[in-house]
């Protein structure tokens, strides 16, 4: 008996067979698979139902942006919006003109300690009360939780009053506490005089708005730490800070590393808090990057300038962008 013959004979052995089903049976297999109508509308629906949503974000987003990048290599000043005239192109003398600007980089510099330093307060707090959520009893949580929501859904107009009120150099509630201490004096004290006072009032602004999400998010994700992982931790000796090192954060690291990335992109971008703070005319001392380009764009009426500023904005948080989506396709492919 042959090999061949061997090979032939052997597929079929007590009734099963053991070897490759016949080569016409695998192509149609196959083919099968990669035809049916069934196959067909399985992989095309998917993309017909993000179809709407990508159209609305190209229009919503994607030619702005595109819009913004093509003005920044233009010099397009109010005239040419009166009269109608395409600006002229210039190229990349925008952006050597702002790189090559020390207040731009000032303004940078500023951005950067005003953007850490209302992170890391924003994130302690938000942690240190969705630890306490944890240890209150269910109407404390509820109330806790009805409190943040309603701070949270505060319109910016009706917060900015509420600390301008209390900041007041007239009529300031802060004043007038501070001025009943012994030996102080805060009479008609004006902290906007001073632009670090006047900028840590405003980042207080800031962290008091953000804090309701980060303490919230925080919450629901210690409600996920098994509670038999810390019971097992006490039982081989670990305390407080060490069971919240070793079993809690692992858990809720995920959360923690997006709502961080979400508040470094947000705070970056903080606008509306300056603005109104300063009654429409903020000073050189309360410029960050996302004011400095409007001011530029709407005060300077240098359109072009403002819209390269912005660019450059992006860039420098496409770091973070690419970060936090990072976190989220590490999510996606845990769950």
């Amino acid at each position: 008996m042959s090999a061949a013959d061997t090979h032939a004979s052997g597929q079929v052995t007590g009734g099963r067979p053991i070897g490759p089903p016949p080569a016409s049976h695998r192509s149609a297999t196959k083919g099968s698979g990669r035809t049916t109508p069934r196959n067909r509308q399985s992989r095309t629906l998917p993309y017909l139902l993000i179809t709407p949503a990508l159209l609305i974000m190209a229009g919503v987003l994607g030619y702005p942006l595109v819009d913004t990048i093509v003005l920044s290599f233009q010099d397009e000043r109010r005239n040419n919006l009166w009269s109608g005239t395409a600006p002229p192109w210039v190229g990349l003398d925008q952006y050597t003109s702002v790189l090559g600007d020390g207040e731009f980089w000032g303004v940078v510099v500023r951005t950067v300690v005003f953007v850490v330093v209302c992170v890391l307060l924003t994130m302690s707090l938000g942690l240190l009360l969705a630890l306490l959520m944890q240890r209150v009893s269910n109407w404390m949580r509820i109330t806790m939780s009805s409190v943040m929501i309603a701070v949270w859904a505060m319109p910016l107009l009706v917060a900015t009053s509420v600390f301008k009120f209390m900041f007041d150099s007239d009529y300031g509630l802060v004043n007038q506490l501070l001025t009943r201490l012994p030996g102080v004096d805060y009479t008609r004290h004006n902290w906007f005089l001073n632009g670090t006072s006047g900028m840590a009032i405003i980042a207080g602004l800031v962290i008091w708005g953000a804090i309701p999400f980060i303490a919230i998010s925080l919450h629901a994700a210690l409600t996920q730490v098994p509670k038999e992982l810390e019971e097992a931790a006490r039982i081989d000796g670990a305390r407080g800070i060490g069971i919240f090192r070793f079993v809690t954060f692992p858990v809720i690291k995920p959360v923690f590393v997006m709502t961080s990335t979400l508040s470094v992109i947000w705070d970056f971008g903080v606008l509306g808090q300056i603005l109104l703070m300063r009654n429409g005319h903020p000073e050189q001392d309360y410029q960050v990057l996302g004011l400095y380009s409007y001011t530029q764009a709407f005060t300077v009426n240098s359109f072009s300038r403002g819209a390269a500023i912005s660019v450059i904005t992006v860039l420098l948080l496409s770091g973070v962008s690419v970060y936090y989506l990072r976190q989220l396709l590490k999510i996606g492919e845990v769950e």
